[in-house]
């Protein structure tokens, strides 16, 4: 039986969803102490034996996203040099994937850096959901299992039965998969242009596509300080649309994103539980749990299998 040689355990950035996972799986957490040394360094030890066992890893790379970073790096480092038979990291949130590319000269690809270290400290598989890019699955030299909430979102959504819904892509970049999620709602779709005149600012310039009298659903895969959804929002009252429902996979909420995002034109938030949210958070958030879905893949790679028999939506 797989699970006599499966070990799931937690860094610190979202152990309930680590013991969800566990608890779907039908094998107890981990045990692994971390902690801090005076000057800041971490340290890892596991507290029962992985030696020949296949360990899954589980860490989001959310705020504060270099301490969680080095945390993971030191957590497979440990893994391998305890004689792990496999070390797999499930990064439900892949961190720095917004700089998958140059857009500038003498900027880094630091989504390929960190890429390259997961990969020469020792992980022999990556477990993550819905990446900024996907292309920045072609930077590993490992197996890469990109999983996606778009079928769990829409789920949910089909359950409310909105009246006359229109998927809405907060700019071209999303676009595939608001199409995607227009398909799975029998809806139609449209598409914001914005430009950005600094990180984390954007101005919406046109909407393509019709969205008067209609309830918009804005599609993201993360939203960080909320600023450019709280723009789509009102860009979108002011053309006559209804309330708004924003869903995204990732919900970072920098700064003060849970206060912006809690605004009279937002019928709803849904996200799910990639990254851990404060519990006083309004009731306005939805999460959706992604503990299912990752179980299921691991006992996918544990037993043999194909992850894409997970979604109703092939191609992502």
């Amino acid at each position: 039986m797989y699970s006599s040689r499966l070990r799931v355990f937690s860094g610190s950035s979202n152990e309930p969803l680590a013991r969800k996972i566990a608890e779907q799986l039908g094998i107890p957490l981990g045990k692994i102490k971390l902690s801090r040394f005076k000057s800041g360094e971490i340290y890892v030890h596991y507290e029962e034996t992985i030696r020949n066992c296949d360990v899954f890893l589980i860490q989001s790379l959310s705020h504060p996203i270099n301490d969680f970073f080095v945390e993971l790096l030191i957590m497979i480092d440990a893994a391998k040099r305890a004689s792990a038979r496999t070390v797999n990291v499930v990064l439900p949130y892949y961190g720095y994937a917004r700089q998958e590319r140059k857009a500038a000269p003498r900027e880094p690809i630091s989504a390929k850096m960190v890429a390259d270290v997961l990969t020469t400290v020792g992980a022999h598989r990556i477990i993550s959901i819905d990446l900024h890019a996907p292309a920045i699955q072609g930077f590993f030299n490992i197996p890469v299992d990109h999983l996606t909430a778009l079928d769990l979102i829409s789920e949910h959504l089909i359950s409310l039965n909105l009246p006359n819904p229109v998927v809405v892509s907060p700019d071209a970049g999303r676009a595939s998969t608001a199409e995607k999620l227009a398909n799975q709602l029998n809806a139609p779709f449209a598409i914001m242009i914005k430009k950005r005149p600094s990180h984390n600012e954007s101005v919406i310039t046109h909407v393509i596509g019709e969205v008067e009298g209609c309830t918009p659903i804005i599609i993201e895969d993360m939203i960080d300080t909320g600023t450019t959804i709280v723009n789509v929002v009102e860009s979108l009252k002011e053309r006559g649309a209804q309330d708004v429902y924003v869903c995204a996979t990732h919900p970072l909420f920098s700064a003060n994103a849970l206060q912006k995002l809690d605004h009279p034109s937002i019928r709803e938030v849904v996200v799910t539980d990639s990254i851990l949210l404060p519990e006083d958070r309004s009731s306005r958030f939805r999460v959706l749990s992604v503990a299912p879905m990752l179980s299921e893949a691991i006992r996918i790679i544990m037993e043999g299998g194909s992850i894409s028999t997970l979604f109703k939506t092939k191609g992502v």
